[in-house]
Formats: structure tokens, sequence, C-alpha cells
């Protein structure tokens, strides 16, 4: 690789650290005809669907941009050194870094230069070469440029594996002030089109077998947390609205990272706490696999997470209404709902007490977190002792151990729930 190649790679590859959505799960292409990679078995690091961590080369076809978005480290008027790579230095690149075993995929992104068809042309240029020339059956994710042409847009399904539209700021009133160029309807448009295109050619593959795929992986996308001041309730009702709407598989919350003095943005040294960022991840899982809705979880008059506590627990600490839950004879959708219990953990309790009364030994050994779980549960030989502390003493409780848990393993791993 030349000094200019180097140059360009460092340039385009900080740029482009500001996408979060760069997840490699969902898809299964498979090598054919002794082609180079696999996709699913998944330079960032990500992970699968089923947790194995990958490498993918996260890059910017271009900083050059057209837009001047006050949050953007790429926008028009931000004074930075600029650089576009090539077609056939992407192409080159992901080539070359899959065979010294760097990577295991490409993520790419780019700043729109001229206008969206010329960018998108050259992104479905990359993945096209990759495929077809190269016999690439790595992963490949590509950012859709709002405003491009829907036969663009198909093409590039035929060849990547995830196609992303980032929504950029939550709220309308967000993204008019801080980009007036754009509109949540020129995002919507296009995530409208890929949803219909995925439902399409799995019905027509019913009928026809050897009907192409299409985003095999589906589609996600982005939203920049913190710069325009959005409340949380805010933000996971924009992530509901566009799951349910356009089945997205993700939404990933980028936290803002303050890059200039522009009055309309927080100021420099206000980071987002990371603190916050999980919260959001963790209120995504409840929305997409446990069964919440939005207005369960925050409301206008509770528009923001509790910071010390995970969303299940504190959602359950203000409906002690509800509490405590019979292990041996509540739905499964209410299990759900118990601080301290996962997924996987409620499906082996629905399947386990089929046999036989459930107690807290065969808690333990099926896996749950008792040190949450115990406020709110009752089981065979197990009596909720405390039921009469009020919410804020059992969250006091639960801090305190979770403190001296911590103190003792010297870890900073949050958990998920």
């Amino acid at each position: 690789m030349n000094g200019r190649a180097l140059e360009k790679l460092a340039i385009l590859a900080d740029a482009a650290k500001y996408d979060v959505s760069c997840s490699s799960s969902g898809s299964d292409r498979k090598n054919k005809n002794k082609g180079l990679g696999n996709t699913g078995a998944g330079i960032c690091h990500t992970y699968t669907e089923d947790g194995r961590c990958v490498s993918l080369l996260k890059i910017l076809l271009t900083n050059y941009c057209i837009y001047d978005c006050a949050y953007c480290v790429s926008r028009r008027s931000n004074d930075i050194k600029r650089a576009a790579f090539t077609v056939q230095e992407v192409v080159d690149l992901t080539i070359n870094f899959y065979r010294r075993n760097y990577i295991e995929g490409l993520f790419l992104s780019s700043g729109i230069f001229k206008d969206p068809d010329y960018t998108m042309e050259r992104l479905v240029r990359i993945a096209k070469k990759l495929r077809n020339e190269h016999n690439f059956n790595g992963y490949i994710h590509l950012k859709t440029i709002p405003g491009a042409s829907q036969e663009l847009i198909y093409e590039a399904g035929l060849y990547a594996d995830r196609l992303s539209i980032n929504l950029e700021i939550p709220t309308t009133s967000g993204l008019k002030l801080l980009a007036p160029e754009k509109d949540h309807q020129q995002m919507a448009k296009p995530m409208d089109y890929i949803k219909n295109t995925i439902i399409q050619v799995k019905e027509e593959k019913k009928i026809i077998k050897n009907t192409p795929k299409f985003v095999p992986a589906g589609q996600s996308t982005q939203m920049i947390i913190g710069a325009a001041k959005e409340s949380d309730w805010q933000i996971i009702h924009a992530a509901q609205h566009f799951y349910k709407t356009y089945q997205l598989k993700r939404v990933y919350y980028s936290g803002y990272v303050p890059i200039s003095n522009d009055t309309r943005l927080p100021a420099l040294g206000t980071a987002v706490p990371m603190v916050r960022e999980n919260r959001l991840y963790q209120t995504d899982w409840l929305l997409r696999f446990y069964k919440f809705e939005a207005s369960e979880i925050l409301n206008p008059t509770n528009p923001l997470l509790d910071l010390d506590i995970d969303p299940k627990l504190s959602w359950a600490l203000r409906n002690m209404h509800q509490f405590p839950v019979d292990i041996n004879q509540a739905s499964y959708e209410m299990i759900l709902r118990v601080p301290g219990i996962g997924v996987t953990s409620a499906k082996k309790i629905v399947a386990a007490r089929k046999f036989s009364k459930l107690r807290i030994i065969h808690l333990e050994k099926i896996g749950i977190s008792l040190s949450k779980a115990k406020y709110f549960i009752t089981c065979q030989g197990y009596q909720q002792q405390i039921v009469h502390l009020q919410a804020d003493k059992i969250k006091h409780y639960i801090l305190s151990q979770s403190a001296s848990k911590y103190i003792k393993g010297n870890s900073q791993q949050m958990q998920l729930f």
C-alpha cells in the first residue's frame, strides 16, 4: 500500500468511527465456488447474532460532503483534511485486508459528494466488484444515501448483506435545527422501499427458488443522542415507530461527542455519558425481546431513564402492584418482566415447571439473578418476606448489593438486566 493510500485510510477510517451501526448479525451468505470469505462467521470489532466477534473494515468512501449538518465532523464548513477513495482502491483494500486475515467484511459509508445518486452509484459499484469480480462472500454493509434512486437502492440490496439509512437526530425539530437541508421523510422513503422489497422478494422466493437474495440481514438505522437535547422518551418512541413501521433489525444509539463551538449544540467537553447509551440499549432490548411498549417504560411526565438502575428494574419498581409473580403459575410474558430474569431463563422456567414445582434452588440452577428477582417472585417453599417494603427501599438494597459485588470483583462491566 503506497503512502497516499495509507493517508486516505487514516483520514477516512477516523471519519467513520462516529457511525456505530456495524453489527453483522443476521446474514447467512455462504462461500461458493472457492470464493473469499464467509458472512456470519461475521478495522472495527462487532458481533454476530450468535455472539462471535468479527472484524470489519470500516471506512468512508469520502469525507467530502455537500451538506452542512452541525453535528457532523465531515460537514462542508468544517476545516478538516479531505480525502476520497476511488472505487478500485476500496475493492483492493478489502481484498488485501481479507487475505491478510485482518477483516471478515466491509462496512462502507460516505459523505455525499456531487449528489445522492452519484455517491450511491459508487457504493454499489464497490459491492458489485467484490461479489462478481473477486467472488467475495464476506459480509458487506452499505449505507444507503437518502435521495438516491430506487433502482440504485435495489441494486445495492442484491450485493449487500445489510443496508442502513441513518435517522441521525431522533426529533423532527432537532433535525430541522441542526441539519436544515435534511428531513426525516427523505430518510423514511428509502426505508419503506427496502422493507417492501424484502417482503416482495421473500414471497417470490416461495415460488421461484433461485430468486436472488435482497438485503438478507435486513436494514438498520442510527440516532445521534444528545445533540438536540431530546429526552429518552422521545428517543425510544422514535425507535419503536421505526421498528414497527419499517421492520428494522436494529436501531443504534450514538452519544454525541461535541466537536464545535456552535451555539446550537452542547458545549465542548460535555459528551453524553456512556451509561446513558447503555440504558438506551437496554431499553431497546425491552422493546425487541421483552414485549414492552415504549409508553410503559417512559412517558411525558417521566421522560428520562434512571441512570442508577436498568430500565426493567425501574419499570418494576414503579409497578409494584403487579408483583410478586408466582413463578409456577405466571404467564411467560409476566415472567419476562421480572427483574433478573432474561429471555433464555424465562423459557427454561416455563419448560421446567411442566415436570415439577420450582423452588429457589431450581431457579439458581437455571441462572436467574436472584439478587434482583427475589424481591419480585414467589415459588414453591419461598414466600416473599419483604412485600411491605417500598420501592425506594428495594432500589437501595439492590444498589447496595451491586456495589458490594463490583467492589469485590473489581469489575467495570455493566449487567444488561
